[in-house]
């Protein structure tokens, strides 16, 4: 599993096909790519490690709170081009990423799992559609996750 991990004061996501939007205010947007060997405890510790990042600034301005102490949202996007290898050639190869059944299991466990377990607002994408995604990034602060 990989995941960015963008601090935002707002994000918008828009589902071509249906025009349907989705938004959140200050907290997290998160890209979250799923490759062919993660599990349900992945999903565990991801959602854990996301949730109790302290990447918000405290009244001295450090990073020291989380999504969760500020009562931030979380907005979760499925993007497979995460796992894009370059290292050869100028064509990204995707053989890393899971395979779109799985990896469409694994992110709607993901999303509900965070819903299910945490006290904080959970906005999702639709996987495998096409999204335009709005964002004000926060400081800019991001952070890559890879486990």
């Amino acid at each position: 599993m990989r995941a960015v991990i963008q601090r935002v004061k707002k994000a918008t996501v828009r589902i071509l096909s249906t025009k349907e939007e989705r938004s959140i205010g200050n907290g997290l947007l998160v890209f979250l790519a799923i490759k062919t060997d993660d599990t349900m405890e992945m999903i565990k510790w991801f959602a854990n490690k996301i949730v109790n990042l302290r990447i918000f600034p405290d009244s001295e301005n450090k990073m020291n709170l989380s999504v969760k102490d500020i009562k931030g949202e979380i907005m979760v996007i499925s993007n497979f081009t995460l796992y894009g290898d370059v290292s050869r050639g100028f064509r990204p190869n995707f053989m890393f990423s899971a395979n779109p059944e799985l990896a469409k299991n694994l992110y709607q466990q993901f999303v509900e799992y965070l819903r299910n377990n945490y006290p904080i607002p959970i906005v999702s994408g639709d996987f495998g559609e096409m999204m335009d995604i709005e964002l004000v990034n926060d400081g800019p602060v991001t952070i890559i996750i890879d486990k």
